[in-house]
Formats: structure tokens, C-alpha cells, sequence
């Protein structure tokens, strides 16, 4: 997720909660307001954390056989199934196994 993605959900967080301290829009990657600083770099801190602990498992790829051509183009089809799912959730900051 990118970080202005991530600095709208934590904004939109504080406002439904009662915190929302009338701060500053925040000027390139910083707020004006050393506490609202300091809870920005906090959050990020408690995300990057969230997002290192989650593993998505995904299936092992199949061997594609040569001979059977149902079962190579079905298999050849499944493993770049897999493969572009492993490279969005990657995308996404989050590990995958295997």
C-alpha cells in the first residue's frame, strides 16, 4: 500500500475516534505539528509491523506433464495463475510461501 493510501486510512481513523486534532495537512512527507509528526511515524511503524507479520501460503505450482495437452495448457494456466498472485500480494508489502 502506498503511503498516501496508508496516511488517508489513519487521518479517516482519527477522525472517527475523536482524535482528530485539527492538524495541518502535512507539507511533502511531514506535518507541522511535531505531535502529529510523531503519530505518523509511530502508525507507520505499528503497519510495517502488521504487514511483516502476515504470510499468504499459496499452493505449490504443478509440474506440467508433456505428453497430456489438457493437462500442460490446464497446468501452464494454474502455475501463471499463482505466480501473478504471488507478485500482487508481494506487491501489497506482504510475504509469500513457499
Amino acid at each position: 500500500m502506498d503511503t498516501n493510501k496508508m496516511r488517508e486510512m489513519r487521518e479517516a481513523f482519527e477522525r472517527t475516534n475523536s482524535r482528530d486534532h485539527r492538524r495541518q495537512p502535512p507539507k511533502g512527507n511531514n506535518y507541522i505539528d511535531p505531535m502529529a509528526q510523531a503519530d505518523w511515524e509511530s502508525f507507520q511503524k505499528g503497519w510495517q509491523a502488521s504487514c511483516e507479520a502476515v504470510v499468504v501460503e499459496l499452493p505449490d505450482l504443478r509440474s506440467v506433464p508433456d505428453r497430456d495437452c489438457w493437462a500442460r495448457t490446464n497446468g501452464l494456466g494454474f502455475n501463471n495463475a499463482l505466480k501473478e498472485a504471488r507478485q500482487l500480494i508481494e506487491a501489497q508489502g506482504l510475504k509469500v510461501q513457499p
